[in-house]
């Protein structure tokens, strides 16, 4: 825990680290820990077809999907595309489905993602 009382979560200092730490923070139920993979604008696809976009929608949606404790499985990640402050990260989950994430840089170097169309896969 920091100084004020919250849980400090491991910070991405690649693209690739992001969906290693979605699939560990959406196993432990961690929805402090999945919102701050996010920057406070981003846009979140939603399974139903609907959109998150901010912070408190994106908190709102894990939420609902960390209520019922599912089990996620890894898939096999993508090579990553990146241009400067942008990377565009994929990852490959069983049964054909694949996520597809836009990352930027943050000015400290860390990685966060603006845009994430997710296929939940439930091990």
């Amino acid at each position: 825990m920091g100084a004020d009382g919250e849980r400090q979560h491991e910070r991405a200092m690649a693209p690739e680290d992001l969906s290693r730490f979605v699939l560990d923070r959406l196993n432990a139920g961690d929805v402090d820990g999945l919102v701050a993979l996010y920057e406070p604008d981003a846009v979140l696809a939603l399974p139903d077809g609907r959109v998150a976009t901010g912070s408190a929608e994106i908190r709102r949606a894990y939420e609902q999907i960390v209520a019922a404790r599912p089990a996620f499985s890894p898939g096999e990640q993508q090579p990553t595309l990146r241009t400067d402050e942008l990377a565009l990260t994929s990852t490959r989950l069983a049964g054909g489905a694949t996520t597809v994430e836009v990352a930027r840089r943050q000015p400290d170097g860390t990685w966060l993602w603006v845009l994430d169309h997710p296929s939940f896969s439930v091990g």
